[in-house]
């Protein structure tokens, strides 16, 4: 009973199973929809290319030129600055000491100098020219004694010792050279400053200015400013914190963005399809509906390797890219610095409208 109707039974069901678990895996399965639909390119034929957004300027990495404990950060994110304008400081303490010390010296060195060009002070010379005639006086004086000696010598021969005599000439020789040194006093006081020592002075002055320059260029060096009308895109720095000179990541970035500039990467192999002024377009990665128009700026004239992947398991990284910088303005558009977009640019139907090369520069054979 059970060979007869059993075992055909589970015969024709063991087959029955076989068949159908071989149906169901050869069964192609649909491919799953994407989770965001690609871009659509507007042209007929064109060039496809990923774009980075970035600042007109090229996105600035600020640093710092001075290495310090920064005290006051002047802008957050999102502050438009002019050119100039202060974005933060390091302590400078120090360097306002210094910038006192050398501002003392530069006054110390005019006033120096202006001693020697306004020499002598008026109250000076009435004094040198009383001392003049004081020694002029002593002088006189002592050559009426010498003379009332001669006289009484040769009136009354032997009243008076050579000694005597001897004493008076000196006396006289004295006040002479005490006159002359006046006199000489007087006239170099006349005279006024000696050249040399206004020149030294003057010197003196120059080179105590540059000490008072140098020390205000120091100070200056602490506060950092903008280079450019910008936009602060990122601030990676707070006040109590330590300024490298050399940070790990940009202490400030920030960058023009009115307007913005998209830096496309174009395949080595499409490059020379690519024209400048023709019509391109952008769209958002991830979003195929916020789109703009692009303008041709200029291209990046050296070919550079890819280094922005798309993620692509059948992309080719062993290849170069010519880098094509559009602009274009976001006006209300979600897009920000630093997105990607996926770009169309119009090309040639066919490689016989590309540009003819010119015949000087034509390899000859």
């Amino acid at each position: 009973m059970i060979r007869q109707y059993v075992v055909p039974i589970l015969a024709v069901a063991g087959i029955g199973f076989g068949a159908f678990t071989v149906f169901e895996g050869n069964k192609v399965n649909p491919p799953a929809p994407p989770v965001v639909q690609p871009s659509k390119a507007p042209f007929e034929t064109f060039v496809a290319g990923s774009g980075i957004v970035e600042a007109n300027t090229e996105n600035i990495s600020l640093g710092t030129p001075v290495a310090g404990v920064v005290t006051d950060v002047y802008a957050k994110v999102g502050d438009r600055v002019k050119a100039g304008q202060p974005l933060f400081k390091i302590d400078d303490r120090s360097q306002r000491e210094q910038l006192v010390v050398a501002q003392t010296a530069l006054q110390q060195a005019r006033e120096q100098l202006n001693k020697l060009l306004n020499y002598p002070r008026p109250e000076d010379v009435p004094i040198t020219e009383a001392q003049v005639k004081q020694d002029e006086a002593t002088l006189a004086q002592a050559r009426d004694l010498l003379e009332n000696y001669n006289s009484l010598k040769n009136t009354v021969p032997g009243a008076m010792v050579e000694e005597e005599y001897q004493k008076r000439q000196r006396a006289v020789e004295s006040a002479e050279a005490a006159v002359a040194h006046s006199r000489a006093t007087l006239a170099e006081l006349k005279a006024g400053s000696w050249k040399p020592d206004i020149d030294i002075a003057r010197a003196n002055v120059t080179a105590a200015d540059a000490q008072v320059q140098s020390a205000q260029t120091e100070l200056d060096k602490l506060t950092v400013r903008a280079p450019v009308d910008c936009q602060i895109l990122q601030v990676n720095i707070r006040a109590g914190e330590y300024a490298s000179i050399q940070p790990t990541s940009a202490l400030m970035m920030l960058g023009n963005v009115e307007p913005l500039h998209l830096r496309v990467d174009v395949d080595e192999n499409d490059a020379w399809r690519v024209q400048a002024g023709t019509a391109a377009v952008g769209f958002l990665r991830g979003n195929r509906d916020i789109k703009t128009p692009l303008t041709f700026v200029r291209f990046e004239p050296y070919v550079v390797p890819k280094t922005s992947l798309t993620g692509d398991t059948t992309e080719r990284v062993d290849t170069r890219v010519l880098q094509v910088i559009y602009s274009f303005n976001r006006g209300d558009l979600p897009i920000f610095v630093g997105q990607q977009m996926d770009v169309f640019i119009q090309a040639p139907v066919s490689a016989s409208t590309a540009p003819a090369i010119p015949q000087s520069e034509r390899t000859q054979p």
